[in-house]
């Protein structure tokens, strides 16, 4: 049996933390920055970890 690839969109996204769980960086960053708040804009900048509701789709993805 051929060996598993792993999601190369979801490669780019998230990334694993020390303890397991992952990473993601949040969205609304990319442009129509001018209306955003620079406070918004700040807190969109740091990152967030996966919901736990989705925390197995994801893993599943990067798992290959």
């Amino acid at each position: 049996m051929p060996k598993l690839k792993s999601n190369r969109a979801a490669k780019k996204r998230f990334r694993k933390t020390g303890t397991g769980k992952v990473r993601r960086s949040h969205a609304y960053k990319s442009h129509i920055l001018t209306k955003k708040t620079t406070k918004r804009k700040r807190n969109l900048r740091k990152s967030a970890l996966v919901h736990s509701a989705n925390i197995r789709r994801v893993r599943r993805m990067l798992a290959g």
